[in-house]
């Protein structure tokens, strides 16, 4: 329970929480650290998955990499398939809101060039996650298959919206889920294969704001073009 002092001199006595958090001083340090450490254990879980996949990877490399022991790893989690299990469920949380659709009547323009910037930006500022996602799916979604029915209706939701811009012509005529894929795949390009963006067109890896710009405006313009959006 919150406390508050009055106006008179009462006061609250030591072992009772602060204002605003229902914990006390010590058991919101313990909060903290845990989750700090999970916080440490799910970046280097990334990066391990990212590089070695699920079958390569290791506990002992994902403890390592978190600055942590194997005993301690094992105390946060259950298992290196529940992790990855964990990771993969992150991702597609953080991608229902990167495809996520304004409302249809701001039209295609504004609507598909707010997903384009949004899932570029995604790319540049999380590659690695985009590539575990991406080796999931090359290797048939064994573990994310059962975990993609929400992404699954919003994306049926979305081809819903692109057919109805179609029939009002305000873009060409075409099938809607390829049209999604194609946005897709060109934004994912930057993610999976930033290293060789990068290397033919002898930029920094993770590129400049200038250049990420470029690079929104760039995409965005022929994908608009070939969607024909009007």
């Amino acid at each position: 329970m919150n406390a508050r002092a009055s106006n008179n001199t009462t006061t609250k006595p030591p072992a009772a929480a602060d204002e605003g958090d229902g914990e006390a001083p010590a058991t919101r340090g313990r909060s903290r650290k845990y989750t700090q450490v999970l916080g440490l254990i799910n970046q280097a879980a990334i990066e391990v998955f990212a590089s070695e996949g699920l079958a390569g990877a290791s506990t002992q490399a994902i403890a390592d990499k978190a600055g942590l022991s194997k005993a301690q790893l094992h105390y946060y989690i259950e298992s290196k398939e529940a992790l990855y299990r964990q990771v993969l469920q992150d991702i597609l949380t953080d991608w229902i809101v990167v495809f996520g659709f304004s409302d249809e009547a701001f039209g295609p323009r504004k609507v598909l060039g707010d997903l384009i910037h949004r899932k570029m930006v995604f790319s540049f500022d999380h590659p690695l996650r985009s590539r575990i996602f991406t080796a999931e799916m090359m290797r048939g979604a064994p573990v994310i298959n059962d975990m993609m029915t929400t992404s699954k209706a919003r994306t049926d939701q979305a081809a819903a919206v692109i057919q109805n811009w179609m029939n009002q012509g305000l873009m060409d005529k075409a099938d809607p889920m390829l049209v999604l894929f194609h946005i897709w795949a060109v934004t994912q390009f930057y993610a999976d294969h930033a290293t060789q963006a990068a290397y033919f067109r002898d930029t920094a890896q993770q590129g400049d704001e200038k250049d990420r710009r470029y690079l929104i405006e760039q995409v965005t313009d022929f994908l608009f073009k070939g969607a024909g959006v009007r």
